[in-house]
């Protein structure tokens, strides 16, 4: 074995203090990961700290504003997970792709939603409202839009939702349910609150808890405000305009699906829903309450039921204030409802109805919600009567 002689011994002794030396100092900066953002066919590298280039047109990186506390990180480990990152997402409406792990320093709100879902319609006033309160003081919402129906895949179907109801917030779309798996999600509407660190501080399934989630929010940024030392964000909190008031304890009918696949039970007709069937569909004599039944020729599909005679009907009898269906054509078809077995009039239609020689009406295209009654809360029975070869109906919803 070949042995050292002194002078190389202090050579690497001097050698290896230099290196503790670097290691010390590297060690006491702070970290900001890098990350690629994908736009379009560029990738463009994220440097440290203020040299962060930013893709025209995306969500401002938070990265230039982040001040990391590796105390408070440690901590927050030990109590909290971090957010799962998106993925697998399909589309991007109202953004360049964006990642989670690009947004630390900012108050992340994940909403999963579906554009034909009522309880998520009905959450959106408050979103809206807390984007245009709070954008500015370090919130992003992003909204995951997750379809419960084939059609709700579509990117065209999602930006005309998107649209309608003036979302100005990124909305990308989990076709295939990846995010949606990612965070353990299992409703629609579902929100979580990431903090300025990366961890989920805060969810809240369904509607309601307004409130609870806006005092979150606002606690939220102002430890964001706290760490760059600017001072406290305003805690004074107003109720949207737009918001559809509910009394769930006097809405007593489920959602009623179709489909062999989707259906929850509530089919009144003795011939069920056989996969892939047409079916002769006759009404009884009698009908139960909170049970649907059809009447003409129908095609029983996975997710909804198809009319394939020239007329049908629809008869429920349900306990609650509104209905809305979730229907669609590929040709234009006409609905006509009658509510109590009377023709529904100004003071109990829906918004997507009109009235038309005394007679409640719609015309049925796009897949998408209608409102088709709005009256007063208690039992009632609805009739529709379909007009139209190729109309489905997905779903009943109540409010």
């Amino acid at each position: 074995m070949r042995r050292m002689n002194n002078k190389n011994i202090v050579l690497i002794v001097v050698l290896i203090a230099i290196a503790a030396s670097i290691y010390y100092f590297n060690s006491t900066k702070v970290s900001i990961p890098k990350t690629d953002i994908q736009v379009g066919e560029k990738s463009i590298q994220q440097a440290e700290e203020r040299d962060i280039k930013e893709p025209e047109g995306a969500p401002k990186s938070a990265f230039s504003e982040y001040i990391k506390d590796d105390e408070a990180v440690k901590q927050k480990s030990l109590m909290y997970q971090e957010a799962p990152e998106l993925t697998g997402i399909s589309g991007y409406i109202n953004t360049d792709p964006i990642k989670i792990k690009e947004l630390k320093g900012k108050v992340v709100l994940i909403d999963f939603w579906t554009y034909t879902c009522i309880n998520c319609i009905r959450t959106l006033p408050y979103l809206k409202s807390w984007h245009e309160k709070y954008r500015d003081k370090g919130l992003e919402i992003i909204g995951v839009h997750t379809p419960e129906f084939k059609f709700e895949q579509e990117y065209e179907n999602v930006k005309n939702a998107v649209e309608k109801h003036s979302l100005k917030y990124p909305v990308v779309q989990d076709n295939a349910y990846a995010t949606w798996r990612a965070y353990n999600n299992h409703y629609w509407p579902h929100k979580y609150l990431v903090d300025i660190d990366g961890f989920m501080r805060w969810d809240h399934i369904g509607e309601g808890s307004y409130e609870d989630t806006e005092k979150v929010i606002q606690e939220l940024l102002n430890e964001r405000m706290e760490r760059l030392g600017q001072g406290k964000i305003a805690e004074g909190m107003e109720k949207p305009s737009e918001t559809i008031e509910v009394d769930f304890y006097k809405v007593n009918t489920p959602e009623i699906y179709f489909g062999y696949e989707f259906t929850r039970g509530n089919f009144g007709n003795e011939e069920g829903l056989p996969a892939n069937q047409i079916i002769d569909y006759a009404m009884p004599k009698t009908i139960k309450d909170n049970n649907v039944y059809l009447e003409g020729r129908w095609k029983v599909n996975s997710d909804n039921v198809e009319l394939t005679g020239n007329e049908g009907k629809i008869i429920l009898s349900y306990d609650a204030k509104a209905v809305n269906i979730v229907a669609g054509s590929e040709q234009e078809a006409e609905i006509e409802a009658l509510v109590d077995d009377k023709p529904i009039t100004n003071s109990n239609k829906g918004s997507d109805m009109e009235i038309k020689n005394n007679k409640g009406v719609s015309k049925i295209k796009e897949s998408k919600l209608y409102n088709i009654v709005d009256y007063n809360y208690g039992k009632h029975k609805i009739e529709i009567i379909v007009k139209g070869k190729g109309f489905k109906i997905y779903t009943f919803t109540f409010g």
